[in-house]
């Protein structure tokens, strides 16, 4: 998709490419080609749980290679929609600019800075875009949009990664878990190392090595909750000009923030965090000093690449540092 404000159309784009798709349609079919030799068994459970790991496998192979490629064009006087499957024809779609009587921007459930353009036509028919890829612009880009087709009462979207906003955010702010949830992990960790043990003793039998190693494990698995249960609360970043704000809380629940400033930089990255590069793509940013900051989780690579460029852009780095 490019959707930059100094092209004179606005292009968005969904769907994997055929190499993404036969990769990830690879990797299901040689999952499930595992349960095979089941079929050969004389056990009827291995037989069925094979037949269903194969029907699941063959549907989910099926459902990645026939989702359909979504190409939108959006011109000053007209909307192109073009939709291809991977062994179909493309199918192509205008609609005018006279059709078009309302624009909302529903935002992603999943995914907070995730935008799409919702168009309802004369006909009371609502089109849906693929997401705008852009998300440090997604109000110039709506905003343009409207002017072009004349859609004066329309929602300003709520966008925390807008290059217009003076503070950027990523994340959510930071607050930690109460203490009497700490205790209660603490106890459950306890109670499932100790339970083997217990049980034995309860049928009079003598408790294994295992079992017996079991009960300083939960005990250490306790404390560990205890003490460090605040560490998995992520951060919170606040891009401002001229620096980031990385806010973080200690084990016990104290916040503590880290300052990054365009000197301190080595080097800015994309990277993939999860299965998925359409959901799970966040940034990297490297310091001279060797410390390594992830971001919170952002979106696609698409979406990653443009918070990226706006941080560079905000902490004025050169570009051989910007490795996006």
């Amino acid at each position: 998709m490019d959707d930059a404000t100094t092209s004179t159309d606005i292009r968005l784009r969904e769907g994997s490419s055929i190499a993404q798709r036969l990769i990830v349609a690879g990797c299901a079919a040689a999952v499930a080609l595992c349960f095979t030799p089941g079929l050969f068994t004389r056990d009827t459970l291995e037989i069925i749980i094979s037949v269903v790991a194969l029907l699941v496998g063959a549907g989910f192979v099926v459902g990645i290679m026939m989702a359909p490629a979504v190409v939108w064009i959006i011109t000053p006087n007209e909307i192109l929609i073009g939709q291809q499957r991977p062994f179909g024809k493309l199918r192509t779609r205008v609609v005018p600019k006279d059709d078009i009587s309302g624009l909302q921007v529903p935002g992603s459930k999943r995914v907070k800075a995730r935008f799409q353009l919702a168009f309802t036509l004369a006909s009371g028919e609502r089109l849906t875009s693929p997401p705008i890829s852009d998300v440090t612009h997604v109000r110039d880009t709506v905003a343009r949009i409207a002017a072009q087709f004349g859609v004066a009462n329309f929602e300003a979207p709520r966008n925390p990664l807008d290059a217009s906003n003076p503070e950027m955010h990523l994340g959510e702010p930071l607050e930690p878990f109460p203490a009497r949830d700490i205790r209660i992990l603490a106890l459950i960790a306890v109670a499932l190392c100790a339970l083997p043990y217990a049980y034995k003793l309860w049928r009079g039998l003598p408790p294994s090595h295992v079992e017996i190693l079991l009960l300083p494990v939960g005990v250490i698995a306790a404390f560990a909750v205890y003490r460090y249960a605040n560490l998995v609360t992520g951060a919170f970043w606040i891009i401002r000009q001229g620096d980031i704000r990385v806010e973080r809380l200690w084990g016990d629940g104290t916040p503590r923030a880290d300052h990054i400033e365009g000197p301190d930089v080595k080097s800015i990255t994309v990277e993939r965090r999860g299965r998925s590069e359409d959901e799970h793509c966040i940034v990297v940013i490297r310091l001279h000093s060797g410390k390594r900051f992830r971001s919170p989780r952002i979106g696609s690579r698409v979406e990653a690449r443009a918070v990226a460029a706006e941080i560079v852009r905000r902490l004025g780095i050169a570009a051989e540092s910007n490795k996006i």
